[in-house]
Parts: C-alpha cells; structure tokens; sequence
C-alpha cells in the first residue's frame, strides 16, 4: 500500500528501465503488453510510450529517470532503436542529462556472426540515457539543446 501512495505522490526519486529491443528475444508466451512480442517500430514506440508517460508522471521534479538501450537491424540495415526511444522522452517532458555508451562484451550472437560473410559492422553497443524531469517553472533556456523543443539552434 505504501508504494501504491508513493506512486500516487509523485515521490520517485530515480527510475532505471531496460525495455526489449523489440522482439529480438521473447521475454513471455503471448503475454498481453509484453513488449518483446512487438516487430513494428511505430507500434513498439506506441506502446512504450505508455510507460514512457508514467514513468514522467511518477518521477519527482529534478530527479531522474534512465533507460539502456541498445540498436537492432532489419534487412541487413541499422536500425536507430535508441534514437527512436531517446525522442519518445524527449517528447515527452525529459532533459537529456547524459548518453553513456556501453560497449557489448560477450555477446552471445558475435561467434556466429564472427565466421560469417557479412556487409555490415556488427552492433557492439548500447546507449544508457540519463533524462531529468525538470522543475516547474524552470528556466529551460540554459538546456535547449538538450530538449525537444529547440529553438534558434543556429
């Protein structure tokens, strides 16, 4: 009951979130919302973005809220899947406090990947993003760039 009024009170001090990259691997059976059971990219981001939207509504002004994420390929091209769940915060209220990359190690897929004829770099990387909730009434100037909404970039 105490964490149901917490999550009522906004008094979430920091969230850390690891979502599937799409249905690379299935975490569930057909469980309804699972979102590693999604092979379309609008209808991934639709349905993260639900969680997207809580996470902000949870988290306390000025704290923050981190997501690792990683890129995935289809028909043999890269597909920016952290680009794509970096916007969904962005549109969404947060601040982009950091991009930290995380090198893959021992990846599972590379030996199969390693003797193979291929016309593409392996992806070897992750992306763990830092967003600040900002305060209300805060002076976003000094942070455009790293909003949504950015105006006179040049």
């Amino acid at each position: 009951q105490e964490f149901c009024e917490m999550l009522l009170k906004q008094d979430i001090d920091l969230i850390i979130n690891h979502p599937p990259y799409l249905n690379i691997i299935n975490y569930s059976d057909n469980v309804e919302g699972d979102l590693s059971r999604l092979s379309s990219i609008p209808k991934f981001l639709e349905e993260y973005e639900k969680g997207v939207k809580e996470m902000y509504r949870v988290l306390k002004e000025n704290s923050y809220c981190s997501v690792l994420i990683g890129d995935t390929r289809k028909a043999r091209h890269f597909i920016p899947l952290s680009y794509f769940v970096m916007q969904t915060f962005l549109n969404n209220g947060f601040a982009l406090k950091e991009d930290i990359i995380k090198i893959q190690h021992n990846c599972n897929s590379t030996p199969f990947w390693q003797n193979q004829k291929r016309d593409f770099y392996l992806i070897m990387h992750e992306h763990l993003y830092v967003f600040r909730k900002p305060q209300k009434n805060e002076d976003l100037s000094k942070i455009k760039y790293s909003l949504k909404k950015m105006q006179n970039c040049v």
